[in-house]
């Protein structure tokens, strides 16, 4: 499982030595209740480390140099308590490889009207000290997340929260390995990519393993392991009848391959994988209970070959660790093509992680029909009401492409009882029309990321730490708009 309580962002507050000890000393210990109020937010996952008070350029490459060597460090949050001149933090801000994020606050919620002095001017100028540092930020051109609000605001923890997630998935990305077993779906255009590209960018490598090195993990699997796991499908699922009668074999050959492939991805140090109906030589069946199981885990997926998807799943697990809700690997399926109430239906073949699951999922067993193998056992559910987001990166030949929507889940107005899939309904916003319209025209791929327990936010920080275009389909996209939006950065990033 995911625990980002193994990361830590470094608290740093900026000032200068014009002030002396004295306020130097008060800016200190305002900047230690600061981080400790951070730290101890229920919003924010990882660990807030405080650090002196930088008051010199040498201090400031320093620590830096320090953040970039220190690999539990996955970022910055800066504080300008006073005014320090931004000219300091050229050095090290031109060296700094880790997100940072500007907090625009101040030690106090409320100018204290009958007693505020000079001497209180003087220690608490974050109002024109943060403008000062914005202003170098943005002659440097660096993307960083900007955070205005006093630093007890739920608000403004929650915002500091969904940013340190999204440093936590780039740091896993930036060491990810993901295994591609077999090849991708023979034809596919969007499965495909520059594995280079994504690795000198998004930071995660994606290499092939023929299905025989998982093979070999399978049948070293032994027959104690698999009855010991089939009792715990037996304790955690609604097992049909056949699986625990006539056809519990198939539940065992399940659990074999789910053995065999955990030991392949560990031995590997893998984080995610791919594979395809297509490339099943050795297997009796499609994994499709054990990649659901592993995604439950923490684990990226993507079918047919799809390494982005896999990429993107693990990154959307990794930030939503600890989170309500769960995130899925998807495909759009099939539409409800009602004039004023279009939805579309998400699925796939056997692949939808169960932490998206109403209640207690269905084992079932059930013929694929394609694929060539036995019939595959896997886990049958639908997907709670509420908010949720698609997200899912392209390439598109000279540059790597996010592309969002928000969506509504809904309940079925029917029930699914010959859909032996898990799936989830949802009404794209604005509206199926615009939101599909949109999709296409952004070269969306048809493998999104799904998650109930992430927002857009999340995805806009860890597209800007990444350096990757992010196009947004919400309740305000208008086509015209949202095609002018495209045009204007194929022209800025061709």
């Amino acid at each position: 499982m995911i625990d980002l309580k193994k990361y830590e962002v470094w608290f740093v507050t900026g000032s200068q030595h014009l002030y002396g000890e004295e306020t130097l000393r008060e800016v200190d210990a305002h900047a230690q209740l600061v981080a400790q109020g951070l730290a101890e937010s229920a919003d924010v996952p990882v660990r807030i480390m405080h650090k002196p008070v930088l008051k010199t350029p040498e201090e400031i490459l320093a620590l830096c140099q320090a953040a970039n060597s220190a690999p539990e460090c996955i970022g910055l949050v800066t504080w300008m308590h006073t005014f320090s001149p931004a000219k300091m933090w050229i050095a090290g801000l031109n060296v700094l490889s880790k997100p940072f994020l500007h907090l625009h606050t101040q030690f106090n919620s409320e100018i204290p009207w009958s007693t505020i002095d000079m001497d209180f001017m003087n220690t608490n100028q974050s109002a024109h000290g943060g403008r000062e540092f914005g202003f170098i930020c943005s002659r440097m051109r660096l993307p960083r997340k900007v955070v205005v609000g006093h630093w007890q605001e739920k608000r403004v923890q929650r915002q500091v929260g969904v940013w340190t997630r999204a440093a936590a998935a780039l740091a896993d990305s930036r060491s990810a390995k993901f295994a591609r077993i077999g090849d991708n779906m023979r034809e596919v255009s969007v499965t495909e990519g520059d594995k280079v590209a994504a690795q000198l960018q998004l930071g995660y490598s994606v290499n092939g393993y023929g299905l025989g090195d998982v093979v070999k993990h399978v049948n070293e699997v032994t027959d104690s392991a698999v009855d010991e796991l089939c009792g715990e499908y037996d304790e955690t699922y609604q097992i049909a009848a056949e699986l625990r009668g006539d056809r519990r074999e198939s539940l065992r050959d399940a659990a074999r391959i789910e053995l065999g492939l955990r030991a392949f991805l560990a031995e590997g140090g893998f984080v995610g994988f791919t594979d395809t109906f297509e490339n099943l030589h050795g297997l009796k069946q499609l994994p499709g209970l054990p990649t659901q199981r592993l995604m439950n885990d923490g684990f990226g997926f993507g079918a047919e070959g799809d390494w982005k998807a896999a990429a993107m799943t693990r990154a959307a697990k990794v930030m939503a660790a600890g989170l309500k809700g769960g995130t899925s690997f998807m495909e759009d399926y099939t539409y409800h093509l009602t004039e004023n109430d279009a939805t579309c239906l998400g699925a796939h073949m056997l692949e939808i992680c169960p932490s998206i699951a109403q209640g207690k999922p269905s084992c079932e067993i059930h013929p694929l029909g394609i694929g060539g193998k036995e019939d595959p056992v896997r886990l049958v559910f639908d997907t709670p009401p509420g908010p949720a987001v698609n997200a899912t990166i392209v390439d598109m030949g000279n540059r790597f492409r996010m592309v969002l929507n928000e969506v509504e889940v809904i309940t079925p107005p029917q029930k699914l009882e010959k859909l032996p899939v898990a799936r989830a309904l949802w009404k794209p916003l604005p509206d199926l029309n615009v939101a599909a319209a949109a999709w296409i025209y952004a070269g969306g791929s048809h493998h999104p990321t799904f998650s109930q327990a992430l927002t857009t936010e999340h995805f806009e920080d860890f597209a800007e730490m990444l350096g990757v275009e992010l196009l947004v389909i919400d309740a305000e996209t208008r086509i015209r708009d949202f095609k002018n939006e495209i045009r204007w950065n194929d022209m800025l990033r061709s």
